[in-house]
């Protein structure tokens, strides 16, 4: 029989406020254990997984008697041999395959730290210490002048000038011309009476003149400094010294497979041209 209506909407239940305040709380702690939560179960998963691994591979073991005998034949000491003398196996082929790796590039290697290291750690410190710092220093200050300067030289006057008399000033024996005629008579000049007169002399100057003046100042100072002159010389001096034993044993020696004597021997040649390749 068909359902008389299909469609017919669910009726939706009303969220109590009381109760999704009270279930809020719940919700963040639940949010918070989820990261422990998650990796508790992927451990757990793990765990699982290896055990019935484990499992398996015993019940393989168990089931194949040919497998008992070769792994593992009742006796320990046997058994412990065999695996630790696999194990060294391997790592002596692991050891073989780092040290002929590592010999085929020993000698390019010992090139780039000699001259590119050491070497180049020697000449820069050599051209540190011949070098020179040339730079121009800008100088902006003020001088602060206090003293006395000495002032003597020679001051020449040569003028018309015109002077007051300050009092009265009698002149005797003067001539004056009455009628076109000289006659001796003695003058009285009052005070204020103006004379035209051509001033010509030298004085004489010698004092001292009180300075005090700031004076600002703003050069341009060329500075040309030697480091060899300087300080940093026997720091220089004293690293090269550190670097020279080493610059010499690492640059002189056994830079080819022919250098090696234990090389050059017929019954260990084929040892050096596998670990060090065709010269």
């Amino acid at each position: 029989m068909d359902n008389p209506n299909p469609d017919l909407p669910k009726p939706e239940t009303q969220p109590n406020p009381g109760a999704s305040e009270n279930a809020q709380p719940e919700s963040q702690d639940t949010s918070k254990v989820e990261p422990d939560t998650y990796v508790n179960e992927k451990i757990g998963h793990a765990y699982k997984r290896a055990k019935i691994w484990f499992g398996d591979a015993g019940e393989s073991y168990r089931r194949h008697p040919r497998l008992q005998k070769v792994i593992y034949q009742g006796k320990f000491l046997p058994a412990f041999w065999t695996v630790a003398g696999i194990f060294s196996l391997v790592v002596n082929i692991i050891l073989i395959a780092v040290l002929v790796s590592f010999g085929r590039y020993f000698f390019e290697f010992k090139a780039l730290v000699s001259e590119g290291l050491v070497g180049g750690i020697s000449d820069s410190l050599a051209l540190m210490d011949e070098a020179h710092i040339v730079m121009t220093v800008p100088v902006e200050t003020t001088v602060q002048l206090q003293d006395d300067l000495p002032v003597v030289f020679d001051l020449s006057i040569n003028e018309n000038t015109q002077v007051t008399l300050a009092q009265d000033t009698r002149i005797p024996g003067a001539y004056i011309y009455l009628n076109n005629t000289a006659v001796l008579t003695d003058l009285d000049l009052p005070a204020g009476t103006p004379l035209n007169f051509n001033l010509s002399t030298t004085i004489p100057v010698s004092q001292s003149i009180p300075v005090d003046v700031t004076v600002p100042v703003s050069l341009l100072v060329p500075l040309d400094v030697a480091i060899g002159q300087t300080d940093l010389h026997q720091s220089i001096v004293g690293m090269q010294s550190a670097i020279e034993p080493y610059k010499g044993l690492i640059g002189t020696s056994f830079n080819s497979p022919e250098e090696i004597v234990l090389c050059k021997q017929w019954w260990a040649s084929w040892l050096c041209t596998i670990f060090f390749g065709n010269p």
